[in-house]
């Protein structure tokens, strides 16, 4: 087995994580040989680390013992770096957002055919166990079929960082995080989008949107809200799920949560009356002990392998990527299809 060799352009925060909590898990399968960062107190982070430090781009992409290159950068940079890249021969790995726009995408497509190098984008979010919970009750309907999907990341810190807050950098939380929920949405549902309508927020006063709202139909007529914010001081829970026959919830990344599902019992008394504020209710009455149960959530599980693993499988051998192209296209277009409609 011989390892592929990487450098890493971008030693910041997510550089430096796939740096040390990532690619270590495949240690016979890749390997960092040096990194590349404009910022020299991060290079010299990384030098105490015995890598070694490269100081222009031209001599990471003319480096022959450099097989591939992970892109860790602000948004902006993305298709020029990952072009250069695959025209120096390299594959390249990508964070997300893959690039600012379809077009940019497309651009560096076209370059990574022609040079035959494998190109793919790092969704991470695709191996989180929340969604992998969520993923096993669509694919197995514990909770029969799904008709509507809520996911959100809520919190109350703002736009982090520096750059993020600049729109010709490619901030904003839609391209941030957003990213990751239309992702793991359009890689669960096995159906094309027919409708969107959105929301940006922009409380904060900052040039990009620091949260959002979409409504997402699927021509299948599953539904599905998607919401980013970053002015919720208490949050609402992670995943919430309809379907025909009960209801699961997913608070957080703790997995905290639980499915209340129909009981299956034949004999079953109507709902009585509750006292709902100055009124009675029987339609939002819970129902009657007999009809429901409650029960944990199932084990979630990836039927397919570490990102590292993936990509060296398609380099050495030819397998099937995990993220394909098709589908980073695919979550750019609603992206794009989410500004507009926002705009609207």
């Amino acid at each position: 087995m011989t390892a592929i060799n990487f450098a890493v352009i971008g030693y910041g925060g997510m550089g430096s994580y796939h740096v040390h909590n990532i690619m270590p898990n495949e240690n016979e399968r890749i390997h960092v040989v040096g990194t590349y960062d404009i910022c020299g107190e991060r290079q010299k982070i990384s030098s105490q680390h015995d890598h070694k430090i490269y100081r222009s781009l031209e001599e990471v992409l003319t480096d022959e013992a450099i097989e591939a290159i992970l892109i860790a950068t602000p948004n902006d940079s993305h298709k020029d770096l990952a072009i250069q890249a695959l025209q120096a021969r390299k594959h390249v790995v990508c964070e997300k957002p893959v690039a600012m726009n379809v077009q940019e995408l497309d651009e560096i497509l076209k370059v990574a055919k022609e040079t035959n190098k494998t190109f793919m984008v790092h969704q991470n979010r695709r191996w989180d166990p929340d969604f992998l919970i969520t993923r096993e009750l669509y694919k197995n309907q514990q909770i029969g079929d799904l008709f509507q999907i809520e996911t959100r990341v809520q919190g109350a810190n703002g736009i982090p960082g520096d750059w993020r807050h600049q729109q010709k950098h490619g901030g904003g939380m839609l391209l941030d995080w957003g990213v990751h929920l239309l992702d793991q949405l359009l890689f669960l549902v096995d159906s094309p989008v027919k409708d969107v309508f959105a929301d940006l927020s922009y409380i904060l006063g900052d040039e990009v949107d620091d949260g959002f709202i979409a409504y997402i139909t699927f021509e299948n007529g599953l539904r599905a809200i998607v919401e980013v914010g970053t002015t919720n001081y208490t949050k609402l829970p992670r995943w919430y799920l309809k379907g025909t026959q009960g209801t699961a919830i997913i608070q957080d990344w703790d997995l905290s949560g639980e499915m209340v599902i129909e009981s299956g019992e034949k004999e079953i008394q109507a709902p009585k009356p509750i006292q709902a504020g100055v009124g009675l209710t029987k339609t939002m009455a819970p129902p009657s002990g007999e009809a429901t149960k409650t029960v944990a959530l199932p084990q979630g599980h990836a039927e397919y392998g570490p990102f590292y693993k993936n990509f060296y499988q398609v380099v050495r051998e030819q397998a099937e990527p995990v993220v394909k192209n098709d589908e980073v296209r695919a979550v750019m277009t609603l992206i794009e299809q989410i500004f507009q409609a926002a705009r609207k």
